[in-house]
């Protein structure tokens, strides 16, 4: 089964029919919400919203670990990320799609393992790939086969939140590497690794990242909510025909 984590402007699949909600107690705490379960094209789908269906929890207070032991609870086989993020790079402006395929981590103190009781061995995960080419290859098909554009490849930075970056900040991710400026992919990804679940993310530029483009001077909250409603019109394409396939 496909599970689906909503982020920012995606608090709920409108094309999913839903047959039923369920609220999973964890082992790590409460997830964000109960999990939404129905179909899409005909396919099975779990659908979560990250940050609350009232879109309450801040980036830095998502529980992470709840949200994907849920999910694997549930039996979710592989997992979609739905992300806004801040484009850095000259060619990503508002309304852009991205399938990155890298992170750099910038965040601190978030609960990034499941193994760190006392008397768990150490447990190493190999995240030189971080998103799972196979679902980032099913993510670009479904893309191509619905007729929307996406940029394949970049890197996502995931900074703690919630407060937006400075532009000197902005200018030292950019000399990192990073092209995309998010705060949720980490410890996401690295948690679904953990629990052997194929997790690839599809993210939305809402706004060119601080100094960038039309953020040069200040971010337009006003137009990061109208590029991700337009936006996420168009992810909902893709989803749909991901479950295609």
């Amino acid at each position: 089964m496909l599970a689906v984590i909503g982020g920012s402007g995606l608090t709920e699949l409108a094309n999913l029919t839903i047959t039923r909600r369920e609220v999973v107690r964890t082992p790590y705490g409460e997830p964000s919400g109960a999990l939404t379960f129905g179909e899409l094209c005909g396919r099975p789908v779990a659908f979560l919203a990250r940050h609350g269906y009232g879109h309450t929890i801040a980036p830095h207070r998502v529980n992470y670990a709840a949200n994907l032991w849920a999910l694997r609870h549930a039996g979710a086989s592989s997992i979609v990320a739905v992300a806004s993020v801040g484009g850095i790079r000259a060619d990503l402006d508002p309304g852009v799609l991205l399938v990155p395929d890298q992170i750099i981590d910038y965040t601190w103190g978030r609960k990034s393992t499941f193994f760190e009781s006392a008397d768990e061995a150490v447990h190493h995960i190999d995240f030189t790939e971080p998103f799972d080419a196979t679902v980032r290859g099913r993510l670009l098909s479904a893309a191509s086969d619905a007729g929307v554009d996406v940029v394949d490849g970049g890197v996502y930075a995931t900074t703690q939140g919630p407060r937006l970056e400075t532009s000197a900040e902005i200018a030292r991710i950019e000399r990192d590497g990073g092209d995309v400026v998010g705060m949720t992919a980490m410890p996401e990804a690295a948690l679904a690794r953990e629990l052997d679940i194929p997790y690839a993310a599809i993210n939305v530029v809402a706004n060119h990242a601080a100094g960038k483009g039309s953020s040069e001077k200040a971010i337009s909250f006003e137009r990061i909510e109208a590029s991700l409603q337009e936006s996420m019109v168009r992810v909902r394409l893709v989803l749909g025909q991901l479950c295609k396939q």
